[in-house]
């Protein structure tokens, strides 16, 4: 089981970028599906998680009316909106699932808890510069 983030890279202070999760060997529609963020020298923080089926979705207060996150069922794909970003947005991104079970939540946060979200993708750079 695999999930594959794509669509880091460089942008300037303000500006937007996309980042996008796929996989090939399950279904995302049926399962919660995070963000998490990762900076030289702290903690993961997990930013932003999506229920199954998009039904509901949870942000972390550093994030919270600049990132936006969905889904594209047709492209078994889920995305990570970015906007105004910060330098302090500069991190290693990765998205997480909880396959514990089908239909499974965020638990009501966007923290992904370790004990569900045990599959996580390799991580995506994401650099804010000018």
């Amino acid at each position: 089981v695999q999930l594959v983030e794509s669509g880091g890279g460089l942008v300037q202070p303000g500006g937007s970028l996309r980042l996008s999760c796929t996989a090939s060997e399950f279904t995302l529609d049926f399962y919660a599906i995070g963000w998490a963020r990762q900076a030289p020298g702290k903690e993961r923080e997990g930013l932003s998680c999506s229920n199954s089926r998009g039904a509901g979705e949870y942000y972390a207060d550093s994030v919270k009316g600049r990132f936006t996150i969905f889904r594209d069922s047709d492209k078994n794909t889920v995305y990570l909106q970015m906007d105004n970003v910060e330098p302090e947005d500069t991190a290693v991104y990765y998205c997480a699932a909880n396959l514990r079970y089908l239909l499974s939540s965020c638990s009501g946060t966007a923290r992904l808890d370790s004990y569900d979200f045990q599959t996580w993708g390799q991580g995506i750079q994401v650099t804010v510069s000018s």
